[in-house]
């Protein structure tokens, strides 16, 4: 069932975090534990308000959770991805709750330790503060896949992309080997609580407006003049590693010809890479000047 964490702290959507953090506060002190002892249910509030602060007190899990809707939102996000990144320090010694008592339990040896994996932050929240260790958690796998756009410039340059995983709000940087391929699949594997999570990134070129990809090769209209179709010409391009570079345009050359620039197009098997094709058009002037008017006629007289 979804959750209004608005509804939950009792505040308006456009409460202010001030606002939000008083509500909190008043409703956390309510339903603390110490205070409810045995109650199943000022149990499951408090796990509920502490939720619902921890989204709306991040401006960021705040924006998300407006913007996707709480039905879409819970289904994006998991508990863990809610509360990661929360100081819960902070906030329960707000509280005047010991953090060091409240999340620590006796290791084998008779020790305390704190538990700050936020995949058993939940878990371990109502647990007695002194309870035995138990067996280490199992280890679960999961497998997410999703699709990585890049652009050609991105495809042919590679480097690092910064990009959000799947489901949570942690931004990590993807290494992109130069020419990766539409299809190819990128694999990240990632520890998050007791699961052991593999993201499979496949690569989606995202279209673009100048160029056409056809196997490896780049197709790039260019506009010229109606005379350099005549007479020919030397046009400037910019590759798509940035490079400025000119070619020739033969005289007498038809409208929709391609002019072929080698190793310019995108990378292949090995060293290799596709070629460029720049197909050329006529260049239509949006007027004529009075002197333009009176070339073109003469040339009309002429045949041409």
């Amino acid at each position: 069932m979804a959750k209004d964490y608005y509804k939950i702290l009792g505040v308006s959507k456009d409460a202010t975090q001030e606002e939000i953090k008083r509500a909190y506060r008043r409703l956390a002190m309510k339903y603390h534990p110490d205070r409810n002892k045995g109650s199943k249910e000022a149990e499951e509030k408090f796990k509920e308000i502490n939720e619902a602060y921890a989204v709306l007190s991040d401006p960021e899990k705040r924006r998300l959770y407006d913007m996707y809707g709480s039905t879409e939102f819970e289904r994006r996000y998991t508990t863990e991805d809610i509360f990661r990144g929360f100081d819960f320090e902070s906030v329960f010694k707000d509280l005047g709750i010991d953090l060091g008592t409240f999340f620590s339990k006796r290791n084998k040896k008779g020790g305390k330790a704190f538990l700050f994996d936020l995949s058993e932050i939940f878990s371990n929240l109502f647990r007695s503060p002194f309870e035995e260790e138990s067996s280490p958690f199992e280890t679960y796998q999961e497998t997410i896949q999703t699709e990585l756009p890049l652009t050609l410039e991105e495809i042919i340059k590679g480097g690092e992309k910064e990009v959000y995983l799947p489901g949570t709000f942690e931004r990590i940087k993807i290494k992109i080997p130069p020419g990766v391929k539409e299809g190819q699949v990128l694999r990240i594997n990632k520890k998050v609580g007791s699961t052991l999570k593999t993201y499979l990134f496949k690569i989606k070129f995202v279209p673009s407006a100048n160029y056409r990809v056809e196997n490896g090769n780049l197709i790039l209209e260019k506009e010229i003049p109606l005379t350099s179709f005549f007479l020919g010409d030397e046009i400037e391009l910019t590759t798509l590693e940035g490079k400025k570079i000119k070619a020739k345009v033969p005289p007498m050359t038809k409208p929709g010809a391609k002019l072929k620039l080698r190793n310019l197009g995108l990378p292949l098997e090995g060293e290799k890479r596709g070629d460029l094709y720049v197909v050329l058009l006529p260049q239509m002037p949006s007027y004529l000047t009075s002197e333009q008017k009176e070339l073109i006629k003469k040339l009309r007289e002429t045949g041409l």
